[in-house]
C-alpha cells in the first residue's frame, strides 16, 4: 500500500509510486556526490593555498549546486537526505557567522579599550596593575608557606623564669669578668651573644597597669622587680615618695611622712631660675628635661601636667630599677650610662638637665661628665644639680674639694651660677658663643675641632672638648617658640634641618588622618567582647587607652604630633634608626623625646615597657640596609618591649606585611585579620593566655614623602 512520502512545494497533490525506485535513485545520487567529493579532494595546491589565504570565502560561495531536488510528473520533489544535509549546512553556516561576529566584536572592543587608555587616569591603571601584581605576590607567598609545611611555623620557646627582666647588652657580671671597671661595667656592650632567641615571660602575678593618670600614682608591685626592703630603704628624694600598700606601691607628691616633697622641690627650682613657680617653666623656654638618675620619676610625674616633658635615664639595675618603675608609672625613661660613652642624643637637645643624688662622680676624669652635660644642653638652658657636695655648711673637706672642682669647672664652661640653696645649685649655659673666645688661654676645655664635634654620636667615647658650637641649631631657648607652638617649626627652623615647609605640613596632615584611622580600627577590636544592641555604633576608645608608645621609625615625629593633636594621653619615644635619614635633631627641636638606635641591637629598656609599638616603613628599611639581623630578631625584640595586651602597628609593603604575619605564628600570637575601607589590617593575638593585639597595615592611597613604595594586601 502506498502512502505519501513528502508534501510538494508546487501544487497540492500527493506523490505515489514504487518506493524501491526512489531508493535506487537516491543511492545513485549519493554515489554521484561521493565521486564529486573525491574529485574535489584532488584540487591543485594553488587553489588550496588560495582557500587558506581567504578563509572567509566559504561564506560567499555558490550553493546552488548543492540542491538535489528532482522533478517528477511536473512536481518538484525534495530528497529527504538532501534536506537533512541542507539543515546541517545551514547550522554550520550559522556557527561560522557567529564565530566571525565574536571575533570582530572582540577586535572592536580591544581597539576601543586601546583608545580609552589615552583618556584613562594613569594612576588608576597603575593601581590596578599593582593590585594584580601584589595579589600575585600574596598568592605565591601562600603557596610557599604551604610548600614549607609545618616546620616553617614552629613556635619559639619561652625563656627561663629568671629572664623576666632580661635586657640584652647590659650584663654587669659578664662585663666585670671581661675586665670592665671604673663604671664601664654599667655601659652598654652589645655582642653576638646579646641576641635573644626565646620569648620572655611576664611575672606569674602580672596585672595590666592602671590607666593614666591613676597609673602615675599607683603601680602593681608584682609588675616590677623590687623587694619590700628596697622600697622601704630608698634613699633619694624621689625614691622616698614611695609607700608599700599590700600588692601595690603608691607615690605621694606631698606626703607629710617625708622631710621633703617633690612639689616644694620643683617650686624651689623655679624660684632659683627667677620664676614665680614651676608652672612658668614653659614660658621661660623649658619644655624638655633630661633627668639623670631620676629616682622613680617623681619629678617628671609632677612636671608633666605643667606641659614639661622629662626623660629619665639611669644605669641598668637588676632589681629596684629606676627606669623600670618610671616606665611602669607611664613616664619617659630609658637605660643610659655615660661612664665612658656619649649619650645617644644630638648636641643641643634639652632645655634643662637635672640630677639629684645620682652617684655620678662629677669631679673625676677631668670633668668629662660635665662636658657631656654641656654638649646636650641647649644654649640658655639650665643645669640643676642637687648633691651633698653642694652643701657649703658641711665640714667635710673631701666634699668641699669636690664642690670647688665642680664650681670652677662650670665657670670654665662659661656657665653662669644663678643661685644656690642648701644642696641645690642652678647654672645657666651661655646663649652666645663669645664667652669661649674670651676665656684665658689654657683655662678650661678647648672647643672641639670639626672632626670631633659630631652632632649626633652613637655611643662614641666621651670627648674632653666642648661640642655643639659648630651646629646650625645653636638657638637659645629664649628665642625658640614656647610649647605647644614649638611642635610646629617655623620655615626658618625647618631650613636648618633641610626640610621644606610644604613637605613638613603634608607630613603632619597625613599623620592626623592616619591616627584617626588607627583609632577607628582599634574600636571594634577593643570592644569585640562587649556585645551591643543592634544599630548602636562602636564606642570610641578612651583617650587614656594608651600611655607608653614606641615609634621605631619616627621620621619627622608626625605620629607623635598627631596623637597629641588628637588629645591622647600618651608620650612617644621617637626612635630614629641608624640605617635611615637622621631626623632626630628635628624631632627633639619640636619638643618631643627621642633617641638614635640600631635595631639590630637590643633597645635600652626593660621588658614590658610599652603599650603600643609603631613602625612605618621600618621593615623595608632594615631589609634593604641590614644583613646582620633578620626580621625574626626584630620581632623578638618587639615582643620583649611590648606589654601583654599591647598593640603593634606596622605600615609597609604587602610582601613584608605577609612575612610579618608568618612570624607572628612563631611568636605564639593568635591572630584574626580585619580589613576596613581604608585598607588597614589588624590582628588580635594572645600570648600565654594574655591578650595582645597587633595591627598589620599598609597604605594604598596616601604616600608620605619618605615612602618609596606602598603595598596592597
Amino acid at each position: 500500500m502506498s502512502r505519501p512520502l513528502h508534501r510538494g512545494v508546487l501544487g497540492g497533490g500527493r506523490l505515489s509510486g514504487n518506493i524501491q525506485d526512489y531508493v535506487e535513485d537516491s543511492q545513485k545520487k549519493v554515489k554521484t556526490d561521493k565521486e564529486d567529493l573525491d574529485k574535489s579532494s584532488k584540487l591543485p595546491s594553488d587553489l588550496v593555498s588560495l582557500s587558506l589565504r581567504n578563509p572567509f570565502q566559504f561564506l560567499f560561495s555558490d550553493n546552488s549546486s548543492s540542491k538535489q531536488d528532482t522533478i517528477e510528473n511536473g512536481i518538484l520533489v525534495s530528497d529527504p537526505l538532501t534536506s537533512i544535509r541542507n539543515r546541517h549546512m545551514l547550522t554550520l553556516l550559522f556557527l561560522k557567522v557567529t564565530l566571525v561576529a565574536i571575533v570582530i566584536l572582540g577586535l572592536s572592543m580591544s581597539f576601543l579599550w586601546t583608545i580609552s587608555l589615552t583618556t584613562t587616569s594613569k594612576g588608576q591603571m597603575i593601581r590596578g596593575y599593582r593590585r594584580l601584581q601584589e595579589q600575585l605576590v600574596s598568592d605565591l607567598w601562600d603557596i610557599g608557606e604551604l610548600s614549607r609545611g609545618s616546620t616553617k611555623f614552629k613556635e619559639s620557646e619561652f625563656c627561663s623564669l629568671e629572664s623576666e627582666n632580661f635586657v640584652p647588652c647590659f650584663n654587669i657580671t659578664e662585663n666585670l669578668e671581661m675586665g670592665f671597671t671604673e663604671g664601664k661595667e654599667y655601659d652598654r656592650h652589645c655582642g653576638p651573644m646579646s641576641k635573644q632567641n626565646c620569648l620572655i615571660l611576664a611575672p606569674p602575678k602580672y596585672k595590666i597597669p592602671h590607666r593614666w593618670p591613676t597609673g602615675r600614682d599607683v603601680i602593681w608591685i608584682d609588675n616590677v622587680k623590687i623587694t619590700a626592703q628596697e622600697v622601704l630603704s630608698s634613699g633619694s628624694l624621689t625614691k622616698r615618695m614611695m609607700m608599700l600598700d599590700e600588692d601595690q606601691i603608691s607615690f605621694s607628691f606631698a606626703s607629710s611622712m617625708v622631710d621633703d616633697n617633690i612639689e616644694d622641690y620643683s617650686h624651689q627650682i623655679a624660684e632659683m631660675i627667677g620664676l614665680r613657680n614651676e608652672s612658668y617653666l614653659v614660658q621661660a623656654g623649658v619644655r624638655s628635661v633630661l633627668d639623670i638618675g631620676c629616682g622613680y620619676g617623681s619629678l617628671g610625674a609632677h612636671l608633666f601636667p605643667k606641659q614639661v616633658l622629662t626623660m629619665c635615664i639611669a644605669n641598668y639595675e637588676a632589681s629596684g630599677s629606676q627606669v623600670e618603675i618610671a616606665l611602669e608609672r607611664g613616664l619617659p625613661a630609658m637605660i643610659g650610662s655615660f661612664a665612658s660613652k656619649q649619650l645617644p642624643f644630638p648636641s643641643l637637645s634639652f632645655d634643662m638637665i637635672h640630677t639629684a643624688w645620682d652617684g655620678v662622680e662629677w669631679d673625676k676624669k677631668d670633668g668629662v661628665h660635665l662636658i657631656e652635660v654641656d654638649r646636650v644642653l641647649r644654649p640658655g638652658g639650665y643645669f640643676v644639680w642637687t648633691s651633698a657636695y653642694a652643701n657649703t655648711q658641711a665640714r667635710d673637706k673631701q666634699n668641699l674639694k669636690r664642690w670647688d672642682f665642680v664650681r670652677n669647672f662650670a665657670k670654665d664652661l662659661c656657665w653662669d651660677l644663678l643661685s644656690q640653696q642648701d644642696k641645690t645649685v642652678v647654672w645657666k649655659k651661655p646663649s652666645k658663643k663669645t664667652c669661649y673666645a674670651s676665656r684665658k688661654h689654657g683655662s678650661g676645655p678647648l672647643i672641639c675641632k670639626e672632626g670631633h664635634d659630631v652632632e649626633l654620636p652613637y655611643y662614641h667615647p666621651l670627648e674632653s672638648c666642648i661640642g655643639g658650637t659648630r651646629s646650625h641649631r645653636w638657638i637659645p631657648i629664649e628665642e625658640r617658640s614656647t610649647w605647644p607652638s614649638r611642635a610646629s617649626l617655623t620655615s626658618k627652623e625647618l631650613s636648618v634641618h633641610g626640610v621644606l615647609p610644604d613637605d613638613f605640613m603634608e607630613d603632619n596632615l597625613n599623620w592626623r588622618s592616619l591616627v584617626r584611622d588607627y583609632w577607628s580600627l582599634l574600636s571594634p577590636l577593643i570592644f569585640s567582647d562587649h556585645p551591643k544592641r543592634p544599630g548602636d555604633e562602636d564606642p570610641i576608645p578612651p583617650y587614656n587607652m594608651l600611655r607608653n608608645v614606641l615609634d621605631m621609625n619616627a621620621h619627622f615625629g608626625g605620629f607623635n604630633s598627631a596623637l597629641l593633636d588628637a588629645k591622647k594621653s600618651v608620650w612617644v619615644m621617637n626612635v630614629v634608626p641608624t640605617t635611615g635619614v637622621n631626623h632626630l635633631p628635628l624631632v627633639l627641636d619640636r619638643g618631643f623625646v627621642g633617641v638614635l638606635h640600631d635595631w639590630c641591637e637590643a633597645f635600652p629598656s626593660y621588658p614590658r615597657s610599652y603599650d603600643m609599638v609603631h613602625a612605618d616603613g621600618l621593615l623595608s628599611l632594615e631589609t634593604k640596609k641590614q644583613s646582620r639581623c633578620s626580621l625574626l630578631d626584630l620581632f623578638f625584640e618587639i615582643d620583649r618591649l611590648l606589654r601583654p595586651e599591647g598593640w603593634v602597628i606596622l605600615r609597609d609593603t604587602s610582601a613584608l606585611i605577609e612575612s610579618a604575619r608568618g612570624i607572628t605564628a612563631k611568636l605564639k600570637w593568635e591572630a584574626r585579620v580585619v580589613e576596613i575601607d581604608n585598607n588597614f589590617w589588624a590582628e588580635e593575638e594572645s600570648l600565654k593566655g594574655l591578650k595582645r593585639k597587633i595591627e598589620l597595615s599598609d597604605q594604598r592611597t596616601k604616600k608620605a614623602p619618605y615612602m618609596q613604595q606602598t603595598g596592597v594586601l
